[in-house]
Formats: C-alpha cells, structure tokens, sequence
C-alpha cells in the first residue's frame, strides 16, 4: 500500500482489529513464553483469531509481530531466528486476511529507557527497527504500525528507520494515562505532533484506558495534527483475580457506544486493544454502520 492509498482509505472511519495477547492467554499460551513462537506453534489459534475479526469488520488486521525485534527475541535466547519469526508470522496473518483485509506488521518498544537517563541510544533503537521494519516489508506487510510505544524519541527511531527502509505507510500509537501522560515523559499531543513532523501516516494511542477515559486526550490530538487519529484502548480498566488474571470490566456494547464518542471526536483508526475480542469489534462496527472491506 502506498502512503497515497492510504491517505485515501482513511477519508473515513476505519476499523481496526481487537486484543491479540489476552486472547491467546485465554486460547491457552502459558505466561512467560516467547509470544511470537508460540504463535509460530499454533497457527490455528491465530489465524481463527485473526478470521474473527475480519468477519466482525476489521479491515486492518496486526501481524502477531509485536515482540519480534532483536531485544525482546534475545531474552528468549531466540535473536538468532528473528527472519524465520517475522516471515512466518507475516505470512500466518497474510494467509488469514486473503484479500478480505489489509495487514499491518506490528512493532512495539524494546522495553529499554532511552538516554540520556537510560541505556539505549538513538543510533542504537534505530538500528533495531530498521532489521525488523526490513524483515517486515520484505514478507509483505500493507502497512507498520507502531504500537504501546512508550517513549517519544523511541518511537520517532522507529519512524525514522521506516522511512528509510521503505515507502509504506506507519501509524504510531502510544500508550497513555487518562491525562495523556506517557509513562517515560511528554504527552500524547508533543507525541503527535513530533511523529508527524517526523513522517508518520498516522497517530495516536492505545491500551492503557478504556474508551471512556480518552475523549479529551482524542480531541486534543485531532485539533493539532492534521493526519488521521487512532484510538485502539482497552475493554476498560482491568481488575486482578484471585487467580491473577486481569478482568476487564466494560461490555462489548458499551465499548462501542464509547467508540462512537471517539470517532465524533476525531479518531478515524478505531479499534480494540488489552480485554476486547470480535464481539466489541463487531459491535463498534454495527453502531458505526461499518462493513467489512473486500479489497
């Protein structure tokens, strides 16, 4: 896809896919495994996954490549298969999306503190995108999508090294409290405006909050960016079980009748982060009166 047709797809509402790693946990995947390769292992589980969500509207859908750079892959001792990781999880999501869906290779932050209070350099998370964001492309991805980022200059690496590597499209959503605040500093509003000066086809944010707490962090970085906006938040707060699992406390309808305030607010990428499943997804697209996309 190119930036072009993309600027042309979001001339109105689209609709992104839901959770993908609270439905694997409750699919089966063990805590503390590496994600991507069991994945790799169950390519049935993801791709019914991913098939749910086209059928429930999503015309975008996330390839299960969110930990696949080289940093989260090497504590798994897996840094060596970080090709074989991104190409078959590519293809898994591309399998599933036929021609019904676009995929969008999923990156997210290395989990390391940029300097100068933390250990990772620009120079450093550069290189890092740029190998996955290569790999990524290379296997056919749609789009990038950088996601639950958490540092504004990590993510303005990941920015950079997409623009260098190639020509697709890059939305970037960070992962905010209510007020916006992002976890290492700054705000979701310098967010957006940094990333797009930067080169980024899309901003804004998700997980963290559910749809009720984002109203005024959407509408802020609609009026100060002029690309489209993206509100991917969770099924609302989360509570810890006895059995220390998180259970999220807002319905599918309600998830969409929230939604629907973001979308009237200026975000245009709408979908489901931590806690949703098909079933918000397909709700959001009943009351938005959005159809499913063949392409």
């Amino acid at each position: 896809m190119t930036r072009e047709e993309f600027q042309k797809l979001t001339q109105n509402t689209v609709l992104l896919d839901g959770a993908t790693g609270s439905n694997l946990m409750a699919a089966g995947m063990p805590r503390g495994v590496c994600t991507e390769v069991w994945v790799m292992e169950h390519k049935e589980i993801i791709q019914k996954l991913q098939r749910s969500y086209i059928e429930a509207g999503s015309q975008i859908i996330y390839a299960p490549t969110f930990g696949g750079n080289r940093v989260n892959l090497k504590m798994h001792d897996l840094e060596s298969k970080i090709e074989e990781i991104n190409r078959t999880l590519v293809g898994y999501a591309k399998e599933a999306a036929g021609n019904q869906a676009y995929v969008a290779g999923d990156i997210t932050t290395t989990g390391k503190m940029m300097g100068p209070g933390g250990e990772l350099t620009y120079e450093e998370a550069f290189e890092i995108y740029r190998e996955q964001i290569s790999l990524l492309c290379d296997a056919g991805v749609d789009m990038l999508v950088a996601e639950t980022m958490i540092n504004i200059e990590e993510t303005l690496a990941a920015v950079d090294a997409a623009r260098e590597v190639c020509s697709l499209p890059i939305l970037c959503s960070m992962t905010v409290e209510a007020d916006g605040s992002i976890f290492s500093g700054g705000n979701a509003i310098e967010a957006a405006v940094a990333l797009e000066s930067a080169g980024a086809d899309a901003v804004g944010v998700n997980c963290s909050v559910g749809p009720d707490q984002l109203v005024s962090v959407v509408r802020s970085i609609r009026e100060n960016v002029s690309i489209p906006v993206i509100a991917k938040p969770n099924a609302g707060m989360p509570v810890i079980d006895d059995k220390g699992n998180a259970v999220y406390n807002m319905g599918a309808e309600d998830f969409a009748k929230h939604m629907k305030v973001l979308a009237e607010n200026g975000a245009t990428l709408i979908g489901g982060c931590c806690g949703t499943t098909a079933e918000y997804i397909r709700a959001t697209a009943k009351l938005l009166g959005l159809k499913s996309n063949t392409l």
